[in-house]
């Protein structure tokens, strides 16, 4: 079978299994350069030829991450799509420990109070004040508003999970104003010409504003997510319920922001 035979072959099975479209596209490109290395491919995985196909990753200096994505593919590849019964014992490259980039309250309102934009000031408030991602920023709609109740209810989230967080009362006012002439159906945020916002625009937006205000941390759209966990912990918020309204499936993965909340780390003074 030809390899672009076997990639839509693939395409058709990731779709009726309901994976995300980003996922998709990710496991075919994943796929389609292990294929292109292994030249040819069979129902039984070779297990020196795929340690080799990651060596020579490494030597690229690519990521543990992107590593790992790519065996995580390949892995998937042989036992959903191949139905092979040979395990492919190859342990996931060890990823460094990094922890998340918080901004602190005060840059947080500077950045807000820099933007002339109502509709960008709006957008940055609701991605730190929600902690909402950037992807679930632009995809907002009308109708996932509660403006009464205070929340967002969110459809079909990451991991295709639908979820409920917290809406700030400040800032419904404003979003008032925004939405006032638009349909249920309608996204919140509107590009100048028409559609949502991309990802990249807010991503741009948020960049731009951060090198004004002078914020010299190496922060992105989604140091509003860690600074709204984060908040939210130090704030004495259960971290069950930090959880949740970030929609995370494993608790492991919200108790990082317990690292950098630490209240007894900051009491203690320097000896110098």
């Amino acid at each position: 079978m030809k390899m672009e035979e076997l990639l839509g072959k693939i395409e058709i099975e990731l779709k009726l299994r309901n994976f995300s479209k980003k996922t998709i596209k990710t496991y075919l490109s994943c796929l389609a350069d292990y294929f292109r290395y292994a030249k040819s491919v069979n129902n039984e995985p070779d297990i020196d030829l795929i340690k080799n196909y990651l060596l020579a990753k490494q030597a690229l200096n690519q990521s543990s991450r992107t590593i790992n994505l790519h065996l995580q593919t390949i892995k998937y590849f042989y036992r959903e799509i191949a139905k092979s019964h040979i395990p492919i014992d190859i342990k996931f490259a060890k990823t460094p420990s990094k922890l998340p980039i918080v901004l602190t309250r005060q840059e947080i309102t500077d950045i807000i109070d820099s933007l002339n934009n109502p509709k960008h000031k709006l957008m940055i408030a609701i991605a730190y004040g929600t902690g909402l991602r950037v992807s679930e920023v632009v995809n907002l709609r009308i109708n996932d508003l509660d403006l009464s109740e205070l929340t967002i209810f969110l459809k079909n989230a990451k991991g295709d999970k639908d979820r409920i967080t917290i809406l700030p009362e400040k800032i419904v006012k404003d979003l008032k104003l925004l939405i006032a002439d638009k349909t249920n159906n309608d996204y919140v945020f509107i590009s100048e010409r028409g559609g949502k916002l991309t990802e990249r625009t807010a991503q741009m937006i948020f960049a731009r504003t951060l090198k004004k205000v002078g914020v010299n941390k190496y922060a992105t759209f989604h140091s509003l997510r860690h600074s709204f966990a984060t908040h939210l912990l130090e704030n004495g918020v259960d971290v069950r319920y930090v959880q949740e309204l970030l929609g995370h499936a494993n608790i492991r993965t919200t108790q990082i922001y317990t690292k950098v909340t630490n209240p007894i780390l900051k009491k203690i003074k320097s000896p110098l």
